[in-house]
């Protein structure tokens, strides 16, 4: 049996302990003179009639507070989406991909991504393009790795055609022993983060990303390092990308939980880009990049979780640049972030506690029982999200 979505009362409540001590649950304040950044998985973002009214306000809510947010799985219908957007008026615009992850026509769960954007902070450029490797790529990566593909396909192969015969249900997917495609392409959008009158902007492309979850991490780490050396290889080349810096935001399904050796294996793996190795050519002294949620908030204990049940950090905001003019945060930077700090600043927007206070709710979700975990769990996770809003604060640029 579904669990019983909140009532208008509890809305109430839930919004009334929100408006008291919104820095209590991170929910981001709009500070003159700088841009809110975010990146949101909105669970099964679809019809309009798959939420009620007091959801679809509270979503909105949350969108209304940034000046620019990239959102994960919406569906093929776009109503709910549309929805958020009436809220949010026409001070905000959206820019919406086609459905990707599953063949026009098949079976399986298509997903769009979109992002959201204020005018007044934000001005969109003219590139827009889904992210891919292309044919020659492919072909190389798959004679590179031929043998270990052959070794996988072969078996899986004589269980498809199995299937097409009738005689077999149909095979499971299978661990790809190298990267060959996306399970849903990234979308990449340019945008412009406007200044103050006569200052040069932020000029970015931004990635908006649900990587592959699946049952091997193999196969997540794979698309996560093809996409980072996709990003990678555009910002090194920046004389000829239309921006010459990239913002990636979304859902890596990658859980980055211990801050050391997280930020040595995506260093690492900067390095394995670079061909040559050498000092003189390392991208690393070239290219800065910085995944904030990969350290500890100075305000915090612990990295953040950004998946409802606190568990995991599969969310992620990256920014890879080489113009450091323009007070783009650089990793060195991070330790300075929070309230004592006037410049750059991230965090979540840790709704799952907000709901906890707001209906007194007992004990503490790490303290429940399985049951107390689904009663507690089953009320938002479908109807708001299993995921929560991260946001990443810029300062504008200064003459």
């Amino acid at each position: 049996m579904a669990s019983k979505p909140y009532t208008k009362d509890e809305w109430k409540a839930i919004n009334a302990v929100l408006d008291n001590d919104p820095d209590k649950y991170g929910f981001p304040k709009r500070i003159y003179g700088t841009a809110l950044m975010g990146s949101f998985n909105i669970r099964k973002l679809g019809s309009s009639r798959s939420r009620s009214a007091e959801t679809w306000q509270f979503l909105g809510r949350i969108c209304k507070q940034f000046d620019l947010i990239a959102i994960q799985e919406i569906m093929d219908d776009l109503s709910g989406l549309n929805r958020i957007m009436e809220y949010l008026g026409p001070e905000f615009g959206m820019v919406v991909s086609d459905k990707t992850g599953v063949f026009p026509g098949a079976s399986g769960l298509g997903e769009r991504l979109g992002f959201v954007f204020r005018w007044s902070i934000v001005e969109r450029g003219e590139v827009i393009s889904d992210i891919t490797y292309d044919r020659t790529k492919v072909i190389e990566i798959m004679a590179e790795n031929y043998q270990a593909i052959h070794d996988v396909m072969q078996p899986y192969s004589n269980k498809y055609l199995e299937y097409r015969a009738g005689t077999r249900s149909k095979p499971r997917n299978i661990k790809l022993p190298a990267f060959l495609s996306f399970i849903r392409q990234p979308y990449c959008v340019s945008f412009k983060i406007k200044g103050l009158p006569g200052t040069q902007p932020y000029e970015f492309m931004a990635v908006n990303a649900h990587l592959f979850f699946g049952d091997y991490m193999s196969d997540r780490r794979q698309e996560f390092h093809a996409l980072m050396q996709w990003i990678i290889e555009r910002v090194k080349n920046n004389d000829k990308a239309y921006y010459p810096n990239f913002v990636l935001l979304g859902d890596l399904n990658l859980d980055f939980n211990n801050p050391v050796s997280d930020r040595i294996a995506v260093e690492r793996s900067m390095k394995s880009y670079d061909k040559d190795g050498n000092d003189e050519t390392d991208i690393t002294k070239h290219i800065n990049v910085n995944f904030p949620f990969l350290d500890t908030h100075p305000d915090q204990r612990d990295v953040f979780r950004t998946n409802a049940r606190l568990s995991e950090t599969f969310d992620q905001i990256g920014l890879f640049f080489r113009d450091s003019s323009k007070n783009w945060p650089t990793y060195q930077n991070n330790i300075h972030m929070g309230s004592r700090y006037t410049g750059p600043d991230y965090g979540v927007f840790n709704f799952v506690k907000l709901f906890h206070d707001a209906l007194g709710v007992t004990p503490l979700p790490d303290k429940m029982s399985a049951t107390q975990k689904k009663n507690f769990f089953g009320r938002f996770e479908h109807k708001v999200s299993d995921h929560m809003p991260l946001w990443l604060r810029l300062t504008l640029p200064i003459d």
